[in-house]
């Protein structure tokens, strides 16, 4: 396992002003411009840090995972050469046509990504997609909104993880069982991607993200199992396995929309809050 190059003084800093900067919305530096010498390791001891900050906020509780970076064109366009993890919690998560502050975030863009839903825990570090499926209660048309914490998104590996692998939100879609799609390849699920008015659109299917998009399920739990102390993906636990497709910047004014064949379609709509 790769060594730790950070004292728990230096995580616990880090940490902290990771969340400061998501709380106050003023971006800092990148990790590694503090810290050359940070590792992996110390990037996911920094997420736990910042993860252990966030929880103990009242009413806040741990729903899920996300998994980042695993399509070759995010990775691609965020740099990196391997995928990421982090977490959600409850208030990170929205239903369908969710109205999104956009001022609540630094520097948003929105992936289009297939959610599942477990019905029994993973764990383990040689889990396969079969696996995975197996312990999937119901799958959902989802969009998350990826952001920085980070300025001008100038992030590596180390940067991305320790900021909570950029996440920001996700707004889920309908549920479907998935013994109800016994005929559906999620796989090969064309996904259309869309942000209008005046914005981007683009299209993937669910074999972008690792051939299917159970395995980055089963690369989390492996993953978990070397850097989270073995901690298990919990039974009922939302899990977000990476974009299908290259993310699209998002404003106010826009809304997103993501449609997938054989699930349905998300929307999100950006807008200022307005002041009482």
């Amino acid at each position: 396992m790769e060594t730790s190059a950070l004292d728990e003084q230096a995580v616990a800093a880090e940490a902290r002003l990771l969340w400061e900067a998501e709380r106050t919305r003023v971006a800092v530096a990148p990790v590694i411009e503090r810290h050359p010498s940070a590792t992996i390791a110390d990037a996911y001891a920094i997420q736990l840090a910042g993860r252990a900050l966030r929880l103990g906020a009242p009413g806040a509780a741990l729903v899920g995972r996300k998994v980042g970076l695993t399509s070759r064109v995010m990775q691609e366009m965020m740099g990196v050469d391997q995928p990421d993890f982090g977490y959600l919690t409850a208030a990170m998560i929205s239903p369908d046509g969710a109205a999104l502050d956009p001022a609540e975030f630094l520097a948003p863009r929105v992936e289009a990504e297939i959610a599942f839903r477990l019905r029994a825990p993973l764990s383990g570090a040689a889990l396969t997609i079969d696996d995975v499926l197996a312990a999937t209660e119901a799958v959902a048309p989802a969009l998350e909104v990826i952001d920085s914490r980070i300025a001008d998104w100038r992030i590596g590996i180390v940067d991305t993880i320790a900021d909570n692998a950029s996440s920001g939100h996700v707004v889920l879609g309908e549920w479907t069982a998935l013994d109800a799609l016994a005929g559906l390849d999620l796989a090969t699920v064309p996904v259309t991607l869309a942000v209008t008015p005046d914005g981007d659109a683009n299209t993937g299917t669910g074999a972008a993200v690792l051939g299917h998009p159970a395995a980055p399920i089963a690369w989390l739990a492996r993953a978990l199992h070397q850097y989270d102390a073995g901690a298990a993906i919990d039974a009922g636990a939302v899990v977000i396995p990476g974009a299908v497709s290259r993310a699209l910047p998002v404003a106010a004014g826009q809304t997103a929309r993501a449609t997938f064949a054989g699930l349905g379609e998300v929307t999100a709509t950006f807008e200022a809050r307005q002041l009482q």
